[in-house]
């Protein structure tokens, strides 16, 4: 029974601030759930758009996304984070709800740009008002709930679009996406029930005062190569089984399924340890050589048999998943540890951006390098992977040492006046 216990407590959000902020999540969640399983299909088989020019439109709508996340992080240190996070998940809602109105290329360009504009701002004023909320050495142990939490998000939201995906029709199409919309409706109403959180940005403070932070940028840049986890799970991995190995096409859905399994289990667990800067650091570079393992066991499945191939497939999941757990408690902890609590805004935006930027850079590149180079493909993405989790203590060291230069100074907050 305490087995159970200590079990139950690591898998289920304490009650208060932390379980409604794990509702949210798993309304938003739920909304891309939706939206990744049915989005590309309905653009590309109903709205008869090119899935070339589907393609294209999402990477510039990414890039142009990116370019929301410091702004809004800077207007949520300035104005307070709880209204901004309520008004960027409205917008969000509302431009998911518009992939209904899609009509042609450049529409899809203009809907996709706003909604992951909208998405971007989200997380950068979320990030702080969690800071807000929530005392700085459990916030990676909070996201780790709320990580957990919109694992089950996306598997419900992806089985709601299976049901549409079955009927493959227009009129459950529209229905499916503008629920999407409602869900993320939803989840910025949930924030309303959270305290405020106060301004605290300070008079004079630039707006991109967090590109300044030289060692904080270097670790957002390690961190955008390590996100690539994400890319080789969803781009690289389905394409890796179907084309050259063994291994039947179902075994990736098996995969995902173990994937998701286990972070909804085991993400609190494993982020122990992450509560400061420095064991953010560590799981960074544990993170990054997880990753590159996972990519040579993938690897190593070309040309073997097919007991020996799903061998390598399980044990390179395992890896994968462990790594991508990791990653995202070290990415937890040294964008809050590290970044001065009058600018978590800004600051956390830019980390938004570097997750954004990783996957809008690589699924181009894994596609690139394994279609090219087969196996030796996977090694040239574990190498970027081990580098940047070996740098990732390092850098760290370097940030702690330079956060007098970017401690608040002696002066009132920025009034909304």
């Amino acid at each position: 029974m305490p087995i159970l216990t200590e079990f139950l407590r690591e898998t289920i959000p304490p009650a208060g601030i932390v379980r409604l902020l794990s509702l949210s999540n798993l309304a938003k969640t739920a909304g891309h759930g939706i939206l990744m399983s049915v989005s590309v299909l309905y653009f590309t088989r109903t709205v008869d758009i090119p899935a070339d020019q589907v393609g294209l439109a999402l990477s510039l709508g990414a890039a142009v996304g990116m370019l929301g996340s410091i702004p809004a992080g800077h207007l949520a240190d300035r104005f307070g984070p709880r209204p901004v996070t309520i008004i960027c998940l409205f917008l969000l809602g509302v431009f998911a709800a518009g992939y209904a109105l899609v009509t042609g290329f450049v529409g899809l360009i203009v809907a996709v740009s706003l909604a992951l504009m909208a998405e971007t701002a989200t997380d950068a004023a979320r990030g702080a008002l969690v800071a807000g909320l929530i005392p700085p050495d459990e916030r990676v142990r909070t996201f780790s709930y709320m990580r957990s939490v919109a694992n089950i998000g996306i598997a419900a939201g992806a089985l709601a679009g299976g049901v549409a995906l079955y009927f493959d029709t227009k009129a459950v199409y529209l229905s499916v996406l503008v629920l999407g919309g409602v869900l993320f409706l939803v989840s910025g109403a949930a924030y309303f029930a959270v305290p405020s959180v106060p301004a605290t940005a300070r008079k004079g403070e630039r707006r991109t005062a967090v590109l300044r932070d030289r060692p904080y940028v270097l670790l957002a840049l390690l961190n955008t190569v390590l996100v690539m986890h994400i890319t080789i799970l969803t781009v690289a991995l389905p394409i890796w089984i179907t084309t050259q190995t063994s291994s039947p096409a179902w075994t990736y859905s098996v995969a995902l399924i173990v994937n998701t399994a286990m972070v909804v289990l085991l993400q609190v667990r494993v982020s122990r340890g992450s509560e400061r800067a420095a064991g953010g650091g560590l799981a960074l570079r544990r993170a990054g050589l997880a990753l590159a393992a996972c990519c040579a066991l993938f690897a190593l499945m070309q040309g073997r048999s097919l007991w020996l191939a799903l061998l390598l497939l399980a044990v390179g999941v395992l890896a994968h998943t462990i790594g991508e757990m990791l990653q995202g408690a070290g990415q937890w902890s040294v964008s809050f540890s590290l970044a001065p609590e009058h600018a978590q805004g800004q600051y956390q935006g830019l980390f938004a951006m570097s997750v954004q930027l990783g996957t809008v850079a690589t699924p181009a590149l894994a596609t690139y390098l394994l279609t090219h180079f087969a196996w030796a493909g996977w090694m040239l993405l574990a190498v970027p992977l081990a580098l940047a989790g070996l740098a990732a203590p390092l850098t760290v060291r370097w940030a702690e040492g330079t956060r007098d230069r970017f401690a608040p100074q002696q002066t009132v907050p920025e009034t909304t006046s």
